[in-house]
């Protein structure tokens, strides 16, 4: 089955770009995992985040955004010891502040999902080339979520979120997946 260029012959990335990657996401919990897996991807593949996103599921406290928004600088330094997980200081503290910042917010799901006026954009790539790394929306997005007090949420990471998460379907042309998605996701298309 043809899919996206990123998506190598590792089972664990096939079965996330074929059942997750650019499927709509409205659930606000895994929106909040989604959010801070993409800010612990940062500067590495995001391979290497999903191999150790069930370890960070069960460290993190199921991504429970109460829970995590109390993280001490103890349970931190406990942290940075689990081999399980990327052991890298500064993002287990942004979790906890985006925590705390995704509580301060009033409804989470709805802001997120404002950048694209509530529905996903639908995007007719026929190669990577095409694919942009960055767009008004998530530098948008970035930029409400900085003053909103959440960090590792700059313009990549915002428009990385926003594809993952479906608000954005860029599975190129040549994919399977984007004919399955695009034809049936209420969607407006760009």
């Amino acid at each position: 089955m043809p899919r996206c260029f990123w998506c190598n012959e590792d089972p664990l990335y096939i079965a996330y770009h074929d059942h997750e990657w650019g499927v709509p996401l409205h659930d606000a919990q895994r929106l909040f995992e989604l959010l801070l897996l993409e800010g612990f991807q940062a500067g590495l593949s995001w391979i290497t985040v999903l191999k150790k996103r069930q370890r960070y599921r069960e460290v993190l406290f199921g991504f429970d955004p109460q829970r995590l928004a109390q993280l001490t600088d103890a349970e931190i330094e406990l942290l940075m010891q689990d081999a399980g997980i990327i052991r890298n200081r500064l993002k287990l503290k942004a979790a906890r502040q985006n925590a705390q910042a995704w509580l301060r917010l009033d409804n989470p799901l709805a802001l997120l999902w404002s950048f694209v006026g509530g529905v996903p954009l639908v995007n007719h790539f026929q190669d990577r080339s095409q694919v942009p790394a960055i767009t008004p929306q998530a530098e948008a997005m970035s930029k409400a979520l900085k003053k909103a007090g959440f960090t590792f949420v700059g313009p990549t990471i915002c428009y990385a979120f926003m594809q993952a998460s479906g608000m954005v379907m860029d599975h190129t042309s040549d994919c399977d997946s984007y004919a399955r998605l695009a034809g049936t996701m209420p969607a407006r298309i760009v």
